[in-house]
């Protein structure tokens, strides 16, 4: 009996075995590259490169840049930079690379498009075997030598905390560089570099810091709506519910280049909605305009109606629909001069700069000069819930 009960088991446990490893693997499986994690979308992270096209990246010199086996690669050209064509003041940065030994090559930080040199106009972690750098691998070149000693021809990974006036730098996992510097610099564009030999980068992701809470989880305390309009307003359990339109809720603080976070859900299908950034203060829906707006043509989420949100409407069509109504989603807004992008759930939907003749009113022409943020209730229809607005200031 003890036999055949042994038997059973064994047999079972056989029939089973095949779908628990199955599940096993693939909750081992690491995320695909190039792609954010649900977790690092909460936690704030955006993706600088979708692993397909150079969207949002721009070359300051001649070089043959290009997108190969989900990385941006480049062999040769004139030296310079590939860079982000926003920029960034605080954050911390991640990204994979991977270079043969007579390599030079780097990541670039607060840089200028076409930086003199990196100790003046941006900071640079090196890529170079200590045989051809005298700062190596993990290194802030001309400011701080890294602790690195052997360069690997194998895929790395760069950490970058960059904060105020302290760089720390980690690679693989372990610190190597910690650098103060007394003079810091601010803002600037990310650059990967073509100095000599070929270089590929990939997993290229950025969590902007720094960032103050807007929105008040219990009152409306620095918002205030605009006068005689229809919204209907409430907070519960730390999330903002407003619905019915036309109408908006406006900051009271003024903000001109600036990074912000925001947690929303439409709460029905084919609500329109918007943040409305560099307004004039006071007026209704007069600013640059970030849609919401999550609804596509012929379930072509390349293809969205009425611009798509992240997309800068009336000037710039999102070029995907990545958030879904019904579900929270994750918008990222980068605003630096002329320049504004858009991130849904960590990918870049839209990359725009205005080339229009300056006005104080930005539906007429361009406006750089600081102002309110507007949440918008576009209609009767409008049903939206805010989890959070974080703002941060940047530095000039």
């Amino acid at each position: 009996m003890i036999q055949l009960l042994l038997s059973a088991c064994a047999i079972l446990l056989f029939a089973v075995w095949p779908v628990i490893s199955a599940e096993a693997d693939k909750s081992e499986k690491p995320a695909p590259h190039n792609t954010l994690s649900q977790q690092e979308i909460a936690e704030g992270w955006i993706s600088l490169f979708d692993g397909e096209t150079l969207f949002g990246w721009a070359p300051g010199s001649k070089a043959d840049w290009r997108v190969a086996d989900g990385a941006i690669s480049v062999t040769s050209g004139e030296a310079g930079l590939l860079h982000t064509t926003s920029q960034f003041d605080n954050f911390v940065l991640r990204g994979d690379f991977r270079a043969p030994k007579e390599t030079n090559s780097g990541i670039f930080l607060r840089t200028a498009a076409a930086p003199k040199s990196p100790t003046v106009d941006c900071y640079e972690a090196n890529i170079a075997d200590p045989s051809v750098s005298p700062f190596p691998t993990g290194s802030l070149v001309g400011r701080k030598k890294g602790t690195v000693e052997k360069f690997s021809t194998d895929w790395q990974t760069y950490e970058i905390r960059v904060d105020g006036d302290r760089f720390t730098v980690k690679l693989n996992g372990a610190e190597v560089c910690d650098y103060t510097d007394p003079k810091p610099l601010a803002r600037g564009f990310i650059g990967l570099q073509l100095n000599s030999g070929k270089a590929e980068f990939r997993d290229i992701k950025l969590k902007p810091l720094g960032l103050k809470k807007l929105l008040d989880r219990k009152d409306l305390s620095g918002w205030k709506a605009y006068p005689g309009k229809p919204i209907k307003t409430e907070i519960a359990d730390g999330v903002l519910h407003a619905s019915v339109g036309p109408g908006q809720l406006e900051s009271d603080e003024k903000f001109g280049d600036f990074t912000l976070a925001a947690e929303l859900k439409c709460n029905a299908k084919n609500v329109n909605s918007g943040i409305f950034f560099r307004c004039i203060p006071g007026d209704l829906m007069n600013g640059y305009e970030c849609q919401v707006h999550n609804v596509y043509k012929g379930g072509d989420r390349s293809k969205p109606t009425d611009c798509g949100t992240g997309g800068i409407y009336r000037r710039q069509n999102a070029r995907r629909v990545v958030a879904n109504d019904l579900e929270w989603f994750h918008l990222t807004l980068v605003i630096s001069g002329l320049h504004m992008a858009a991130w849904v759930n960590g990918y870049q939907v839209s990359d725009w700069s205005d080339p229009r003749s300056p006005d104080p009113n930005p539906r007429n022409g361009s406006r750089v000069t600081p102002g309110t943020l507007a949440l918008q209730l576009h209609d009767p229809t409008t049903d939206i819930s805010v989890r959070s607005i974080d703002v941060a200031e940047m530095r000039k």
